[in-house]
């Protein structure tokens, strides 16, 4: 999105990281009053939520990356089983979070205007396609491996309910 959208956009968030992967809450507290000032009018606030067991798998994936070039990497070796396993045994170390807690307040409202599934990404380039008078093509870029990411029926439950507060608002977008 980042890459299509870039032409068309006056300011881009880059570094650090904490900017660029600013949660709803930080926006609002931050750079929404800031740009609302610059532009004199507030902005819709737009976000994708994937399906949570997706997402982990994506993070999965995502972590994986040159895996199988170095052997000292930190994912050498871990089944995304063992990778889900862990996320649900120290919850809030393994640095991923939670897409409910970047998305939503502490009493689980979401804080985006319209939060769209990922799933169905056509809706959300649709939309921007509308609001911003032009085509949008997505560009395929920042492709994770392709890797093993079964899971046996017992995590995949226990994730869920460990997911419980995403599954929630996934289950809640129209």
């Amino acid at each position: 999105m980042e890459v299509a959208l870039e032409p068309l956009a006056s300011v881009r968030m880059q570094r650090p990281a904490a900017l660029k992967h600013m949660s709803a809450a930080d926006y609002h507290a931050t750079l929404g009053p800031w740009l609302t000032a610059q532009a004199g009018t507030p902005f819709t606030t737009v976000a994708l939520m994937r399906e949570p067991v997706g997402w982990l798998r994506s993070w999965y994936r995502f972590r994986s990356r040159d895996d199988f070039e170095d052997p000292a990497h930190p994912m050498a070796g871990q089944s995304f089983e063992s990778f889900a396993q862990n996320y649900m045994a120290h919850p809030g170390t393994t640095g991923i979070g939670s897409q409910s807690a970047h998305l939503c307040d502490a009493a689980g409202t979401p804080l985006a205007d319209r939060i769209f599934r990922y799933e169905e990404i056509e809706r959300f380039v649709q939309f921007l396609e509308d609001r911003l008078d032009c085509a949008v093509t997505l560009p395929r870029v920042n492709v994770p491996p392709a890797v093993d990411t079964q899971l046996s029926a017992t995590t995949e439950t226990a994730l869920k309910a460990a997911l419980a507060a995403d599954v929630a608002l996934y289950e809640s977008l129209a």
